[in-house]
C-alpha cells in the first residue's frame, strides 16, 4: 500500500450531505436527519485532518507501530484543532460581554468576530493542524455565546456580511471546478485512451458505493443490535439505512480541494498520473452532484413518502417576528421561513435534550458557561 493510495482514499473520503437535508424533514424522522446532519458537519474537517496525517506517514514502514503513529496523529490533530477553536470562541464570546463593544460602535463587535474566526484559522494553519476544524468549532461557540454579547445592529450586519462572504465562497468554487472542467491541457495530459479513462472512473464510482454501503450497513446493525432494548425510536430501519448510505455517495468542493493539494503544485502539474487522478476526482463530483444530487428526492419520496410529502408541506400558523438568537441565516427566503429552518435544523442537537449527557450538558451550560461567556439569558446589564 503506497501513500497515493491512502492519499486516494481520504480525497474521496469527504461526502457532501447537504442535498439530502434539504429532502428529510426532521419532525417525521429526527433520528434519521441528526445522524446525517451531524455526518455532513464534521465529515469534510475530519477528512482534512485525515488527509493532513496520512502525509506523515512512512510508507517504506508499514507495521503495528506505524498503524498506531497515524491514529495517534489524526487524535492529536483533531483534539488541537479543535481545543483552539473552542478557545478562540470563547475568547472571543468574553470578550464581547465584558467589553461592551456595543456602546461605542457596532463596527468593534463586527470587526472582532471576523478578526478572531480568521485569526483562528491562520494560528491552526501556523501550527500545522487543520484550518478548517478550527473554524468550524470556533463558529459554533461564536454562535452559542458570542451572538448574544452583541448588539441587535450587530447581529443583523453579521450575519449579512458572513451569508455574503459565504456565497461569494461557494460561486468561486463551482466556477473553479466548471472552469478547470474544461481544462483541456490536463484532459490531453493523462495520455489514456477513452476506454481506460471510463473504466477508472467506473472503478472509483463503483469503490464509492461499496465502501460506503461496507460501514454503513454493519454500523447500522450494530447499532441496533445495542439498542435493542431502548424504543423502537432508537431503531435505524433499512429504509433509514439506505437513505444515509446514498446521503454520502455525493462528493464535493473538499475532494477537489484535497485531489490538488496532493497531485499539483500551485495548481500546475506535468506529471501524466497526477493528471488523470485530477481529472478523475472532476468526473467523480460532477457526476455525483448530478446523477445522484438528482436522483435523491425521488429516491426519498419512494422510500419516505410521508416525511417527503411533509417536507413540501408550508408550514402554517403564526409567523415570528425577526429573531436575532439564530445567527447566520440565508438571504434568498425571507426571515420568518429562514428562522423555522435553522430553529428545526438545531433543535434536536440542541434545544431539545432527550438523552442524558445532553441534559447534563445543558445545566452545565447554563450554572458555569453562560454566567461567564453570555448567552439568550445571560446578558451583559453593564452593556
Amino acid at each position: 500500500m503506497s501513500l497515493l493510495t491512502l492519499a486516494v482514499g481520504t480525497i474521496f473520503s469527504s461526502t457532501d450531505t447537504v442535498c439530502t437535508l434539504q429532502v428529510l424533514h426532521q419532525d417525521e424522522t429526527p433520528l434519521l436527519y441528526s445522524i446525517v446532519f451531524g455526518e455532513g458537519v464534521v465529515n469534510d474537517a475530519t477528512s482534512v485532518v485525515l488527509f493532513n496525517a496520512v502525509q506523515k506517514l512512512d510508507v517504506t514502514r508499514l507495521d503495528g507501530k506505524n498503524a498506531l503513529h497515524i491514529v495517534g496523529d489524526f487524535l492529536y490533530l483533531f483534539t488541537a484543532s479543535t481545543g483552539l477553536g473552542v478557545i478562540a470562541g470563547l475568547l472571543t464570546s468574553f470578550c464581547l460581554k465584558t467589553l461592551c463593544f456595543g456602546r461605542h460602535s457596532s463596527v468593534r463587535e463586527i470587526a472582532l468576530m471576523v478578526l478572531m474566526a480568521y485569526l483562528s484559522y491562520m494560528l491552526a494553519e501556523l501550527l500545522e493542524l487543520s484550518g478548517i476544524l478550527t473554524v468550524f468549532f470556533c463558529g459554533i461557540l461564536m454562535s452559542h455565546y458570542a451572538w448574544h454579547n452583541v448588539t441587535e445592529s450587530s447581529r443583523i450586519t453579521t450575519r449579512h456580511v458572513f451569508a455574503m462572504m459565504s456565497f461569494v465562497a461557494e460561486t468561486f468554487i463551482f466556477l473553479y471546478v466548471g472552469m478547470d472542467a474544461l481544462d483541456i491541457e490536463k484532459w490531453k495530459m493523462t495520455k489514456l485512451s477513452f476506454g481506460t479513462l471510463i473504466g477508472i472512473y467506473s472503478t472509483l464510482l463503483m469503490l464509492i458505493l461499496v465502501g460506503r454501503a461496507a460501514f454503513v450497513f454493519p454500523l447500522s446493525a450494530f447499532s441496533n443490535y445495542i439498542n435493542r432494548r431502548a424504543d423502537r425510536t432508537s431503531t435505524i430501519t433499512l429504509k433509514h439505512q439506505v437513505v444515509i448510505w446514498w446521503a454520502g455517495l455525493m462528493r464535493g468542493a473538499v475532494s477537489i480541494a484535497l485531489a490538488f493539494k496532493q497531485f499539483t503544485y500551485s495548481g500546475v502539474t506535468t506529471d501524466p498520473v497526477s493528471a488523470t487522478m485530477i481529472t478523475n476526482t472532476i468526473i467523480v463530483v460532477l457526476f455525483s452532484t448530478l446523477v445522484f444530487g438528482f436522483l435523491t428526492k425521488p429516491l426519498i419520496h419512494w422510500l419516505l413518502p410521508h416525511s417527503a410529502a411533509n417536507g413540501q408541506q408550508p408550514r402554517e400558523g403564526k409567523m415570528p417576528k425577526e429573531d436575532m438568537t439564530v445567527p447566520l441565516l440565508s438571504l434568498e427566503e425571507s426571515a420568518a421561513t429562514n428562522l423555522l429552518r435553522a430553529k428545526d435544523s438545531l433543535s434536536m442537537l440542541i434545544e431539545r435534550p432527550v438523552h442524558t449527557i445532553h441534559s447534563y450538558w445543558r445545566k452545565f451550560d447554563d450554572a458555569y458557561m453562560r454566567p461567564i461567556f453570555g448567552g439568550p439569558s445571560h446578558i451583559s446589564s453593564a452593556c
